[in-house]
């Protein structure tokens, strides 16, 4: 089955970034844009060969630039990889040809394939093998996405019969390539991805034999480009690398990343915490082979940068952040509208796929400005939601909140998340903190060495802090943003009857529109590189 004709497009990034290992200065970039499709309602896919093409673009590049400020591009040391961890493709071992298109991981296909494997679980319940892989069953994970290729995708299930199917995440396919493809590639991945498969063992930090039959280690080197003969020495999916990037190394620290959805992760140190509160227990990192796995507790979110793209592209209200900014800040309030941008269902803490937006709240005097400010309070209330659960979870309020992602550029956000989370938000200065965190995994890496990860050796980070600006009784807002949230979160189905389908839920909605309408927003020498496929990553000397 050939992907359908596309009905929508949109960019995305490969990036390629250059660190100097000693003072993690970002040194050269290079990035290129990629395009992101919708062939139908929910489907979001993306073409590996377009990323691979972009990664070799970005390396040539990269070097040039490198060239041109008289550095040697024989300096760099090693490559780090990160990518979108959920990302699904399956390929040819034999041709080298992706088999499909890569399944997004914020695609909604596997809506019904989900909802097929809760109905056979024990009491259908979707944490059923969460005690496994610490996810619920969920169409956000790579397996369900396999299952669908397999199902569907008659070149894909040929290629199963035929043994000649190879299936991994961005990362695996870009390894692969770059190591040689056809010609005695390397197939593998990170614990960091692995754990967001739902076919991996997250206590054992193997893959399940109930689950899967795959293995896989990550030894190879470079074979093709500017930088053959390249040790690929790190590998970390793109909210690990970030984690690592912000030096969230001890147990307690967290980051939040502001970019097409939101992920904020705890670190939770080398004991795997399960979540009663509707997150995700994943693993965070694992530095060296004999070095212990370190644990997060994580909060996803899958609409945050998307909603402006959302307003521009669908709406044509805007024509990009900056207008967002401005309009927001014109008006400093949503004057009671709420917005819950639920595209693509509602992960965490509802984990609902076919949940579906609201926008509610609305009077004659709303206006565009008022949408535009409704938008970026939706950000922030649902992270707040992810820190509400992450608090209960782990027991400890967290003190602070350490940002990153194209979203902080945004001054009216960060300030917005620090008053509604009620603690301080703190930005780096440098913003790549998922290369710079690539680079530093591959730096560390035994038998390059080139990046201590010694917290006496780190190198300080310079940042921005915003402060809360109002008193935490104020926020009469949250319960009514939650509550809207969970209008949007029930699934339609649920209120289906037989001749009247629509009365019960609208009188469910309209009850929730009706408490929100009143509520007004109360606040006055040696270099790392990376390349993002999001990314691959190079320390240099």
């Amino acid at each position: 089955m050939a992907p359908s004709e596309q009905t929508e497009r949109q960019l995305h990034k490969t990036l390629i970034t250059v660190f100097n290992s000693k003072t993690a200065e970002l040194l050269s970039h290079h990035q290129v844009e990629i395009k992101q499709s919708f062939p139908k309602e929910g489907w979001v896919e993306e073409d590996p060969r377009e990323i691979l093409q972009s990664v070799y673009e970005c390396m040539e590049r990269t070097c040039e630039k490198l060239t041109q400020l008289n550095i040697d591009i024989s300096n760099i040391k090693a490559i780090g990889v990160t990518n979108q961890r959920e990302t699904t493709l399956v390929w040819d071992k034999e041709t080298g040809e992706p088999l499909y298109n890569a399944i997004v991981w914020l695609d909604l296909r596997t809506q019904s394939t989900v909802e097929r494997l809760i109905n056979k679980t024990p009491g259908r319940n979707k944490n059923h093998l969460k005690h496994k892989t610490g996810l619920p069953i969920s169409t956000y994970f790579s397996a369900v996405k396999l299952r669908w290729l397999m199902d569907n995708v008659d070149e894909v299930h040929e290629a199963i019969l035929s043994h000649r199917a190879m299936f991994g995440t961005i990362d695996s396919w870009l390894i692969w390539c770059l190591t040689g493809g056809k010609k005695g590639g390397v197939h593998c991945t990170d614990v960091t991805n692995a754990s967001r498969t739902m076919l991996f063992n997250i206590h054992t930090m193997d893959w399940d034999p109930e689950l899967c039959r795959y293995d896989s280690r990550l030894e190879c080197h470079l074979k093709s480009g500017a930088l053959t003969g390249i040790p690929i020495s790190g590998c970390l999916g793109d909210q690990s690398a970030a984690l690592v990037g912000q030096m969230c190394f001890q147990d307690g620290h967290a980051k939040n990343t502001y970019g097409t959805g939101c992920f904020l992760l705890r670190n939770t140190g080398s004991k795997p915490v399960m979540s009663d509160h509707g997150l995700l227990t994943t693993v965070a990192y694992k530095l060296g082979r004999d070095k212990p796995a370190c644990y997060a507790l994580e909060g996803s979110v899958a609409i945050a940068g998307a909603v402006v793209r959302w307003l521009k592209d669908n709406l044509g209200i805007i024509d990009g952040s900056e207008e967002l900014e401005k309009l927001a800040a014109s008006v400093g309030t949503s004057y009671g509208c709420y917005f819950v941008p639920a595209f693509s269902g509602l992960y965490a803490p509802y984990w609902e796929p076919s949940a579906r937006g609201i926008i509610c709240g609305l009077t004659q005097f709303t206006n565009r400005s008022h949408l535009a400010f409704a938008a970026l309070e939706a950000v922030c209330f649902q992270t707040r939601e992810i820190l509400d659960a992450m608090n209960q979870d782990s027991g400890i309020p967290l003190n602070q909140l350490q940002v990153d992602g194209g979203m902080t550029s945004n001054r009216l956000l960060m300030q917005l998340q620090a008053d509604i989370l009620c603690i301080p938000v703190v930005k780096p200065s440098m913003p790549e903190t998922t290369a710079l965190g690539a680079a530093m995994a591959a730096g560390a890496a035994e038998g390059v060495s080139v990046w201590s990860l010694s917290p006496e050796d780190l190198s300080e980070v310079t940042s921005e802090k915003f402060e809360p600006q109002i008193n935490p009784e104020g926020q009469t807002w949250l319960p009514l943003y939650s509550r809207a949230a969970q209008t949007a979160a029930m699934p339609v189905n649920h209120y289906v009857s037989s001749r009247a389908a629509d009365v019960p839920l609208g009188f469910y909605i309209l009850g929730s529109m009706l408490m929100l309408i009143g509520a007004k927003y109360i606040s006055g020498q040696c270099l790392l590189a990376c390349i993002s496929a999001e990314c691959v990553h190079m320390p240099v000397s």
